[in-house]
């Protein structure tokens, strides 16, 4: 039995490795740490409720690490899993605060851990889009050509733990995930934007027609990913994970649509694309698969009609939420 503590674990993706973990991993604790204060229902999805194991704590982790440390020292975790990040492409007006999260405040925690005996191996969440637009499954050995200062400051703290487990031996793997949704995100993401605007009758903005393409996969998968690497992984070792194919954002919002009983030009309208988005995110997670035994089980058609689900479940809670990114420290 383990204690896994996980950074960021306010998000969509940190609440559905919390409940995976809960289920599957016989833990002792899991405990999640945010910045802000545990998220409404539809969101946390009542992630630990009743559960003795579950702990929730609001630190954040740039300007609380003192208290994060005090944290990690009382409750000894052998498993950190960091999903803690300023993560949204458009990151060009105040580029600085994604370096003070994704880079600064990663050096500081995992410098102060490396003195500590108790923890076994960091898991950090990365991202595909390192990679930049790629034409074919980008292998974890691929160039890195990241294209927004998100991307340059995530690339920033894959290398500099790389360089410290080759240094100092700090105990880590990283995981560079394709894009994920899943119940609970947040509404400004396509999918589960998609979902809202179909559910009220409103237009979902469809940005450059969608015709960007991206690799989808549910956070329930992440979230077993994570499981394997932090049980079998050889510590040091990187792997992509995500499913075999990339698809245009166009078809997952006509597959959306077509799952509501709508027409596709009846949920969007079409917009200008963003300056500078990649066109193409597609992994190769051959390594984990070979590895690890890792596979993709929630297909796209299953995920999409689990975020139906969901969105009608907590629709009179979801219509009163900002579809909108608002950038926070």
């Amino acid at each position: 039995m383990k204690t896994y503590i996980i950074l960021g674990g306010n998000g969509v993706f940190g609440v559905h490795n919390a409940i995976y973990l809960l289920e599957k991993a016989n833990p002792r604790k899991v405990i999640c740490v945010g910045r802000n204060p545990e998220k409404a229902e539809a969101y946390n999805l009542n992630v630990g409720k009743d559960d003795p194991r579950y702990a929730y704590h609001q630190i954040h982790v740039v300007f609380e690490q003192d208290r994060l440390m005090e944290l990690f020292d009382r409750e000894k975790p052998e498993i950190i899993i960091n999903y803690s990040a300023l993560a949204h492409a458009t990151s060009w007006t105040k580029a600085w605060r994604y370096y003070e999260t994704n880079v600064t405040a990663l050096a500081k925690m995992t410098e102060l851990l490396a003195t500590r005996n108790y923890l076994e191996r960091w898991i950090q969440i990365g991202t595909s889009e390192l990679y930049g637009s790629v034409d074919q499954p980008a292998k974890e050995d691929a160039p890195l050509r990241p294209t927004s200062p998100y991307a340059v400051s995530k690339m920033a703290g894959d290398l500099h733990l790389i360089t410290f487990n080759n240094v100092v031996r700090f105990p880590m793997n990283i995981i560079r995930p394709s894009n994920c949704y899943g119940p609970g995100q947040q509404l400004h993401r396509v999918l589960p934007r998609a979902v809202l605007c179909g559910l009220t009758r409103q237009k979902l903005p469809l940005h450059g027609g969608g015709l960007v393409r991206k690799s989808f996969m549910h956070a329930c998968d992440l979230a077993s990913a994570v499981h394997l690497v932090a049980e079998k992984a050889p510590i040091g070792k990187i792997y992509n994970v995500g499913p075999a194919n990339s698809t245009p954002i166009r078809d997952i919002v006509a597959q959306t649509a077509k799952a509501m009983k709508m027409r596709l030009e009846d949920l969007c309208e079409i917009t200008p694309g963003r300056p500078g988005e990649d066109a193409n995110y597609w992994l190769d997670s051959s390594e984990i698969e070979r590895d690890l035994g890792w596979q993709q089980t929630i297909s796209l058609e299953a995920g999409i009609n689990d975020m139906i689900a969901w969105g009608k479940k907590y629709l009179d809670f979801l219509r009163r939420e900002s579809t909108e990114f608002v950038l926070r420290a």
